[in-house]
């Protein structure tokens, strides 16, 4: 069974509307790197069970991702977080060795504490 690694990132935002049984197949297949066998042998289910739940739950996650998009939003907001990021550096570094203006150094801290309050909201 080929993995599709964004089902781990799926599980993250949508974990909870899945079954026990579910949630814990896929993290133990995903985030452990179980095997059916061994994700069987704790939870007291066969191998096919396991690949049933995991076919289930990964159909569950999909489905809402398609529904809500919110990992995908995630996975934006940190692409467009970082862009910034390179933007500051490029504007910093100017300001280091050209200009030397205080006010432009206290605006690049502004802009780098609400750039990781963001980056602490978005995890």
């Amino acid at each position: 069974m080929a993995k599709d690694m964004k089902v781990a990132l799926l599980l993250d935002f949508y974990g909870d509307l899945l079954t026990e049984k579910q949630r814990e197949s896929l993290d133990f297949y995903y985030n452990d790197d179980l095997s059916l066998g061994e994700i069987g042998a704790n939870l007291g289910i066969s191998r096919q069970g396991v690949r049933d739940n995991i076919k289930r739950a990964e159909a569950v996650l999909l489905e809402m991702e398609d529904k809500l998009g919110l990992a995908a939003k995630f996975s934006e907001i940190k692409a467009r977080l970082a862009e910034i990021r390179k933007a500051v550096d490029i504007i910093d570094n100017k300001n280091i060795k050209v200009y030397r203006s205080d006010e432009i150094n206290e605006s690049i801290k502004v802009i780098l504490r609400q750039l990781e309050r963001l980056d602490q909201l978005n995890e």
